[in-house]
């Protein structure tokens, strides 16, 4: 009887140290980080939507308030190529306030017009199919803006050029650039679609929005944990 109790005691004891084995090759194991063909379709999905949002809703913030466009030189709109230059003659003449006058509304009306983008950027943004998020998420740095582009563009413009035909006006040269660039865009001094102040201030307004979201989309792809999103961390981090 005492051999068979100490056979058990030692059976029992090779035992625990397998099972303590066990747990620590399990405890060791590497975990294989997810890749984007784990990732199912609706959490890229929703990884990418909830991405989009972020970027859209951080754009408008920053660019819909004042010095929004006129205090950051990456948005600031200036005046278009030979009318630029233009302008710099003038100063030298002692025309510099009323160069100053239009630039500063152009820049105005960009800041005024971007806040009533928000809810075309939004609903975009939930009519994302899937086959969108996973071309957006393969598809590099310029994906969002094409995006954004190709599903906002036209709506925003629609939106924005009211908005800032109305500021515009308020500035009596406005109207001189329209009839100055219009003679310039006839002798190809100027780009036909910079020709109207209007246009190419809506223009102007919707390359920074959509340069605004790709920088706040590159952020999240750069540093998915420091988003604090689950999502995110799960989808963006499968790019790595």
């Amino acid at each position: 009887m005492a051999q068979l109790h100490t056979l058990g005691g030692i059976t029992r004891r090779r035992l625990q140290l397998a099972g303590l084995g066990w747990c620590s090759a399990l405890a060791w194991s590497p975990v294989r980080a997810l890749t984007l063909a784990d990732l199912t379709g609706a959490d890229a999905s929703a990884g990418v939507k909830t991405a989009l949002e972020r970027g859209a809703v951080a754009a408008v913030g920053l660019l819909g308030r004042t010095d929004g466009f006129l205090g950051n030189p990456k948005v600031r709109i200036p005046l278009p190529g030979y009318l630029d230059d233009a302008a710099k003659l003038m100063r030298t003449l002692g025309q510099g306030r009323r160069v100053d006058e239009l630039e500063t509304a152009m820049n105005r009306a960009a800041e005024a017009a971007v806040p009533q983008g928000k809810e075309v950027l939004l609903q975009a943004v939930r009519s994302m199919t899937v086959t969108d998020a996973k071309q957006i998420l393969t598809g590099g740095e310029t994906s969002v803006t094409d995006f954004f582009a190709t599903k906002t563009r036209e709506p925003l413009s629609g939106r924005f050029l009211p908005i800032v035909t109305q500021a515009t006006e308020r500035v009596a040269l406005a109207q001189k650039y329209n009839d100055f660039a219009g003679r310039a865009s006839r002798y190809g001094l100027l780009k036909p679609q910079d020709a109207n102040l209007q246009q190419y201030v809506t223009g102007k307004t919707l390359d920074a929005l959509y340069l605004v979201i790709g920088e706040e989309e590159r952020k999240i792809r750069q540093d998915p944990v420091g988003t604090g999103s689950q999502i995110l961390q799960k989808v963006f981090g499968a790019l790595k």
